[in-house]
């Protein structure tokens, strides 16, 4: 029987026979004592073997090396003073081995060093083929183990103090292509008929708030058939939770209150509050990104109307095309942005790009107060317009104005994505500090250029601002974001809860009376046997983990990830299945099989 973890082992144990399993994570021989560093899922504890003391483990200790598997039985002694670790959790302790038994070897060479001790960089390809290897890494391990005190402490708050239930939701469902691709299963039983994977357990988590179950979560499993990027997988985990009889300002105070639990119990923080917030319009406005990062400062500043008489063609001419004009200030950038970063060819010019600029016009402030151009700007501007701007922007000497024309849309993303390249270039961003905000009073709809319609901008079953509800187009919605160092970790709203403005915002985003019953049916009739006003929130829990952590990707907080390509290294998945398969769900292959 096990006595007791590795990582667990301190002061109070000392004298004690203890029984540990774990890895051999390092074998040091020094002068005939053999150390080995026994590691389990806690942490790693110092086992001696003394062909004097423990003479019947020393020969076996001869024979072990890095990710053995062994069981360790031995006496707990305190370290002599010149080896104390005070910077390992057990430095206090170490295990004389009276038995040292190898329970499983190597078979085969490591493809890359576990051990704590070798600090060698892994390709992820890699990690990720040999995952269970990676999982016993420290790295891969802590943040395994602090997603499961998230979870923990998600579970805790919402039973315990909030009297929420959970229930689980269908994973084979229907598909309501309102949003990213459906994965799809095929139905054998129903000939020519198919199943989708749930997106988010959306329409059931409504349907039980109709059901009584006024305080729902679940810690759901989603899928979306969508591109990838390092904080998205197809199949990704969610808190979600729904609530009735409950104001938006009752669910925000409420999930601030979990938030600050999760902070508290996981981090050890105290998490201020109430959080700040920002309407949709304010955060557009001053960062151009509806998810800001509000660890730095360098906000955006609309000229549009100090521009619209101006000279310059590139500026009056966007505003007359229904565009704007924005500033994005960067202190110290005349010394720390070069022209030639500016210019094609450059590295910020490319960021404008690919956010959809067509080009970068910018001001360096001299000092005096001196504006200085290469290009029309400065010609074309008055003396006092120039003041204005300086005044406006607070631009000091030293200053870079970088510049954004034409729609808004465009605009707001490139000096966004602009401002958050430069402020990590410039040490701006304190990698330490954390500020979480709300995102409030979202557009209910936004325009979908391809298809030539409105659409959802969170999803239609949101509800509309009540002083909004004449005009629906241009509503606001009930609608909330959670932002936290300018990752939205989570979104929620009030929903619709009456059948007939269900059926407007149907139509609102072009749903024919006979499709939207078609696909929605079963929602509006429930909706005709006494639903509750409710709303909800759902967090994306590997994103919310992987900030937590420290992380970059959320691969490193999930057990066994896919890859940017949607594929799992270490089953080799998907595959190709047998014809006979194919044939009993009655679906065939169109993919030519490649030579």
């Amino acid at each position: 029987m096990r006595t007791l973890y590795c990582g667990e082992l301190t002061g109070a144990e000392i004298g004690k026979t203890v029984n540990l399993f774990g890895w051999v994570d390092r074998r040091r021989d020094h002068g005939g004592v053999i150390f080995l560093d026994l590691r389990d899922r806690s942490g790693i504890v110092q086992i001696v073997s003394d062909p004097e003391r423990t003479p019947d483990s020393y020969e076996t200790a001869e024979k072990m090396r890095n990710e053995y598997v062994v069981q360790i039985t031995g006496r707990v002694s305190r370290r002599p003073e010149e080896s104390l670790n005070s910077k390992l959790p057990t430095g206090e302790v170490e295990i004389y081995a009276d038995e040292i038994k190898l329970l499983n070897g190597l078979g085969k060479q490591l493809p890359f060093q576990v051990s704590t001790a070798e600090n060698e960089p892994v390709r992820e390809e890699l990690r990720l083929k040999y995952r269970y290897l990676d999982l016993r890494r420290d790295r891969m391990s802590r943040n395994l183990q602090l997603r499961h005190q998230t979870i923990k402490a998600i579970r805790r708050f919402l039973e315990d103090d909030e009297k929420f239930i959970e229930v689980e939701t269908p994973i084979l469902t229907r598909s309501t292509p309102e949003g990213a691709r459906d994965y799809l299963v095929p139905s054998r039983v129903n000939e020519g008929e198919w199943f989708a994977l749930p997106q988010s357990p959306q329409l059931f988590k409504q349907l039980l708030m109709v059901s009584g179950f006024d305080r729902y979560y679940q810690i759901a499993r989603c899928f979306r058939d969508e591109d990838l990027r390092a904080d998205r997988q197809p199949e990704f985990t969610q808190l979600d939770m729904e609530m009735s009889f409950m104001s938006q300002e009752e669910i925000l105070e409420l999930n601030e209150k979990l938030v600050a639990h999760i902070f508290k119990q996981v981090k050890g923080i105290d998490l201020p509050l109430p959080l700040p917030r920002l309407t949709y319009a304010e955060a557009m406005d001053r960062y151009g990104s509806d998810k800001p990062d509000t660890r730095f400062g360098m906000e955006l500043v609309d000229v549009s109307d100090l521009m619209k008489d101006s000279g310059f063609k590139v500026f009056s001419g966007a505003i007359a095309s229904g565009g704007i004009v924005k500033v994005l200030p960067i202190p110290g950038g005349n010394d720390a942005v070069s022209n030639v970063r500016i210019k094609p060819g450059g590295d910020l010019f490319k960021e404008a790009s690919e956010a959809g600029a067509k080009g970068l016009a910018y001001i360096r402030v001299k000092d005096g107060g001196k504006i200085d151009t290469i290009g029309a700007i400065k010609d074309n501007l008055s003396e006092a317009q120039k003041q204005e701007l300086l005044d406006r922007t607070g631009a000091q000497p030293g200053h870079l104005l970088l510049f954004g024309a034409g729609d808004a849309g465009t605009v707001n993303k490139t000096l966004d994505r602009l401002r958050l390249v430069i402020g990590q270039q410039l040490g701006l961003i304190d990698k330490d500090k954390i500020n979480l905000l709300w995102v409030t009073d979202f557009p209910m709809f936004e325009w979908n250029q391809d298809e030539k319609r409105l659409e959802a901008l969170h999803h239609p079953f949101t509800a509309p601002h009540p002083e909004d509800v004449g005009e629906l187009k241009t509503a606001r919605a009930q609608a909330y974001d959670l932002v936290f160092n300018g990752y939205e970790i989570g979104g929620g709203s009030l929903r619709i809860y009456q059948r007939e403005i269900q059926e407007k915002v149907f139509e609102a985003i072009g749903l024919s009376a006979e499709e939207a019953y078609s696909k929605f049916g079963f929602l509006l009739e429930a909706f005709e046997y006494g639903t509750p006003p409710h709303g909800g929130i759902a967090y994306g829990l590997d994103r919310f983990v992987m900030l937590l952590a420290g992380e970059e990707s959320i691969r490193d907080t999930i057990a066994f990830p896919k890859t940017q390509q949607a594929r799992c290294l270490l089953a080799n998945a998907p595959s190709a299945v047998d014809k006979k398969q194919l044939k009993e769900l009655h679906v065939a292959s169109t993919v030519k099989e490649k030579k």
